[in-house]
C-alpha cells in the first residue's frame, strides 16, 4: 500500500508570473509587482516575478520547431532555463489591437517541453480589461498542453488607474486574483505527476 505524501513532503510548487509587455511607458509593472505583492502573502507557493525585457528574444530563428529538440541558440537555451523550473504560470499581458502582445507570443513560441503540463492563469489588461488577449493565450497555451484555470482577473485602463497612470486596482480584483491562484496552485499540484512520473519496475 502507498500512502499519499503529507503536505511537508510535497515539494514547494513555483509559480512564475510573466509579464507580456516590453514597450516604454508600459502599465504592466504596476500591475505585475501587485500580483506578486499579493501572491507572495500565501504560504502554498513560491512567486517569482519574470519580465520580458530581461530576457530579449529575436523573431523566432529556430531551425526547427522547438517541440522536436533543444536549441542551439544560446538565448533560447537561457530562456528555457528560465521556464523551465516553474509548475504554472500567471500570464500579466494588455490587448493591443483585439490580441496579445507579439513579444509575447514570441516568447511563448521559443520553447515547447518547457510549458508542458503545467498550469496558466491570466491577468489582463487594457481598455475592455485585456479580454480578447487572453482568448488568444488560451487557444496557444492549449495547443502546448498546458491547463488554462476558469478564473481571470480583467484590468481596466479607464477604471483601475488614477489619471490614466497610476494602478488602483478594485478590492474585488484582489478576490479575483485569489479564486485564480488557487486554480493555478492546485492544477499545478495536481499535474506533477506528469512533470514527475514515476519510474516504471518490473
Amino acid at each position: 500500500m502507498t500512502l499519499s505524501p503529507s503536505a511537508a513532503d510535497r515539494p514547494t510548487i513555483r509559480i512564475g508570473i510573466i509579464l507580456g509587455s516590453t514597450r516604454p511607458n508600459r502599465n504592466g509593472p504596476q500591475i505585475a509587482r501587485w500580483v506578486l505583492d499579493t501572491a507572495s502573502r500565501r504560504a502554498d507557493a513560491e512567486f517569482d516575478l519574470i519580465d520580458l525585457r530581461d530576457h530579449p528574444l529575436p523573431h523566432l530563428d529556430e531551425s526547427v520547431p522547438p517541440m522536436f529538440g533543444p536549441s542551439p541558440h544560446p538565448h533560447t537555451r537561457a530562456w528555457a532555463e528560465r521556464i523551465a523550473p516553474f509548475d504554472g504560470f500567471v500570464f500579466v499581458t494588455p490587448e493591443y489591437n483585439g490580441g496579445m502582445p507579439g513579444v509575447l507570443k514570441n516568447a511563448i513560441d521559443h520553447l515547447f517541453a518547457e510549458w508542458t503540463d503545467k498550469a496558466v492563469g491570466f491577468v489582463s489588461y487594457g481598455a475592455g480589461g485585456g479580454a480578447r488577449a487572453v482568448v488568444q493565450l488560451r487557444t496557444v497555451c492549449g495547443t502546448l498542453g498546458m491547463a488554462d484555470v476558469g478564473y481571470q482577473v480583467a484590468i481596466s485602463l479607464l477604471t483601475d488607474f488614477e489619471n490614466h497612470t497610476t494602478f488602483t486596482p478594485r478590492e474585488q480584483h484582489e478576490v479575483t486574483l485569489h479564486k485564480t491562484l488557487d486554480q493555478v496552485i492546485a492544477w499545478s499540484t495536481a499535474l506533477s505527476s506528469l512533470r514527475h512520473p514515476s519510474p516504471v519496475t518490473a
